[in-house]
């Protein structure tokens, strides 16, 4: 299992350093880093960064497009074609960044690219310009997996891309075969989506690329830690991970305020493993067929033998 988790929670308790924070990864055995461009790397070369991570025996998996004051108006779909066309190039930037540090996915959420009244956007050039721009950016970076992140809201009142059907018809007019999405389950419950439902069909289709894990109540991006809030909707999520073969990393995408970043951490490490093992212990195939009798009898009892830790034969 391919672990990695979010860098912004370690910072303020390691002096804002990153290779602070890379050391703490390495103490928590975490094996794969993602890097928010351009907030984590600015100031630092390529080559710099990469020899932290070496030092640290960490691989970078990829970097996280992160859109700041110019795109409060919109990234990608942006009305000014100039600010578009900067967030484009800024998406080219990070794939030349992320082709230097080895690493193999560009994740791109588009927080801004959205509106919050009636009448405030065309929706179809905001469409047109969004599959056009990715189209440009798969084709620039042919040797990257483009991942795209939804979210139903926030900062926005309304997101552009917000759930996984709206994902589903990007993917399909953008027509890449390096396209793909990265699923983040605060996102999909507070679109009031079931998380392994999009992971079931994307990870079918293998255009799954990424998994942001954490949990909540559906209202807000809470970023609980992992199988806290909704552990049967994780293990069912983790479940079709197995099935699919993802061989994506898992990001823990946790935010601890009260909480100190690296026993959080440990926490969502210690938890996943166990969901795992549950998993393990009953078995893809006992859990397949208590799906094929489409019976809530059958579920709930499948539900009780994971609580109880162990198969009930």
């Amino acid at each position: 299992m391919k672990l990695a988790t979010r860098i912004n929670s370690f910072l303020p308790s390691n002096a804002n350093d990153l290779n602070k924070v890379l050391a703490r990864f390495k103490a928590l055995q975490l094996d794969y880093v993602d890097l928010n461009f351009p907030e984590h790397v600015e100031g630092y070369e390529a080559e710099t960064v990469k020899a932290m991570l070496a030092a640290n025996h960490l691989t970078v998996n990829g970097l996280a497009l992160r859109f700041r004051d110019p795109f409060i108006n919109g990234e990608l779909g942006n009305a000014d074609s100039k600010v578009a066309q900067a967030a484009l190039q800024l998406c080219k930037d990070a794939a030349d960044y992320c082709r230097k540090l080895g690493g193999k996915v560009i994740t791109i959420w588009l927080g801004y690219d959205g509106f919050d009244y009636s009448f405030q956007i065309n929706y179809r050039k905001v469409w047109d310009q969004l599959v056009q721009a990715y189209q440009e950016i798969c084709d620039y970076a042919k040797d990257l997996q483009i991942s795209i992140e939804y979210k139903p809201f926030q900062p926005r009142a309304y997101a552009f891309v917000e759930g996984m059907g709206v994902t589903g018809m990007l993917l399909h007019d953008i027509n890449r075969p390096n396209i793909g999405v990265t699923l983040d389950y605060c996102h999909m419950l507070m679109k009031h989506e079931n998380p392994a439902f999009a992971a079931d069909i994307f990870g079918s289709r293998k255009e799954l690329y990424g998994i942001h894990l954490n949990d909540g109540y559906g209202l807000n991006d809470d970023g609980l830690m992992v199988g806290t809030a909704t552990p049967f909707k994780t293990l069912e999520l983790l479940y079709y991970l197995k099935k699919h073969d993802y061989s994506g990393v898992i990001y823990f995408d946790t935010f601890p305020v009260i909480e100190d970043a690296e026993e959080e951490c440990a926490r969502n490490i210690e938890m996943i493993h166990y969901l795992d093992s549950l998993i393990d212990q009953v078995g893809l195939d006992d859990i397949q067929t208590v799906i094929d009798k489409n019976d809530a009898v059958a579920a709930s009892k499948l539900m009780l033998e994971f609580f109880k830790g162990r198969k009930n034969n």
